[in-house]
């Protein structure tokens, strides 16, 4: 009988994802973590993170794309923010008859009340309570990541060119976030009995206006100390 051929090592095998990718990746989570709580969110870049991983800034773009979404990696939140926020304002995004401050709340509590993305998110807002670096990485990730595409998405520079004595575009949507995450606060870590018993639905009925009127409402330049 004629021997068969010995199969060679590695011959035969079933394709999937190439040796090392998992360490890669790890890696850069790792160096990610490390630039975004040494430098703070602006100060990290893409470029850093890849030289401090050992490999291509484009091996970073190629497993987590955008800066963003590799923070939210990073920081092992399941959900990238921006992402949830621009869904919630995209025209036909909400139902009929529901306003806008009532859709944004209800949207985000709807994301905080799974404790896979509740955990995280709190232990990054207790961090930023307790730690001015973390406190900055964190302000600095709202504006730029989260606060700026939702003022373009929610038209506050064209309101504001409108009306000239009308508050900032940037007033607007940090005072929006300061609205949403003292509602974090109060519910998930101080479980302000009222607030924290409340359902998703009374408190965006009771929230909701309120967040309106910062988007889209009345708010005088005034206010903001201009």
């Amino acid at each position: 009988m004629t021997p068969q051929p010995q199969a060679q090592p590695g011959r035969g095998r079933r394709a999937g994802r190439r040796a090392g990718q998992s360490g890669t990746r790890e890696a850069i989570l790792a160096a990610a973590r490390a630039q975004f709580a040494d430098r703070g969110y602006d100060g990290a870049t893409i470029r850093a993170i890849a030289a401090a991983a050992g490999v291509d800034p484009a091996l970073v773009h190629h497993f987590h794309g955008s800066k963003e979404q590799l923070f939210t990696a990073a920081m092992r939140l399941p959900v990238v923010p921006s992402e949830v926020l621009m869904a919630a304002l995209a025209p036909g995004g909400r139902d009929p008859g529901t306003s806008l401050g009532e859709h944004l709340v209800r949207t985000v509590l709807g994301v905080w009340e799974s404790e896979e993305v509740r955990g995280p998110f709190l232990g990054l807002l207790r961090s930023a309570v307790t730690s001015e670096q973390a406190a900055a990485m964190l302000r600095e990730f709202l504006t730029e990541a989260i606060l700026g595409p939702v003022a373009r998405a929610a038209g506050l520079a064209q309101a504001a060119a409108a009306d000239p004595g009308q508050a900032s575009v940037e007033f607007r949507a940090a005072i929006a976030a300061s609205q949403m995450v003292g509602l974090a606060l109060t519910r998930y870590v101080l479980a302000l009995g009222p607030v924290a018993a409340a359902t998703p639905d009374e408190l965006a009925a009771a929230i909701g206006p309120t967040l309106e009127r910062y988007l889209t409402g009345d708010v005088r330049a005034a206010a903001a100390g201009g």
